[in-house]
């Protein structure tokens, strides 16, 4: 069963900073000022914060899965999913790891202390 914005917001309004936006239409999770995750209009489509230097590899292993930025951010660091073809488990890797991306290091430690 793919993923849904719903499941996305439970797992990040449980991460430490992290708020909720609509802008323009568009559901997005960000820490201060920094997006890490944003949908399209539709929401069909996850933009998340990716390593720059690592998102071509992602996007060449699983092009049914994933999909480049548009040329306008291709500046940033970031990846498209299809929610599609996202199962829970991967939905939250990419979340987390996204997060991750935007947070002090200490915060992210201080969360991933605190788990089970």
């Amino acid at each position: 069963m793919p993923v849904t914005v719903e499941d996305v917001r439970r797992l990040a309004l449980t991460l430490p900073r992290t708020t909720e936006h609509l802008i323009r239409d568009r559901v997005k999770f960000r820490v201060k000022q920094i997006v890490y995750v944003s949908f399209s209009r539709d929401e069909t489509l996850m933009g998340f914060a990716f390593p720059r230097e690592q998102r071509a590899a992602l996007v060449e292993s699983e092009p049914d899965k994933f999909q480049l930025p548009s040329a306008g951010d291709m500046r940033y660091q970031w990846v498209v999913a299809r929610m599609e073809a996202l199962d829970l488990d991967e939905m939250t890797e990419l979340v987390t790891d996204a997060w991750t991306m935007v947070v002090p290091k200490y915060v992210a430690r201080e969360y991933f202390d605190g788990l089970p």
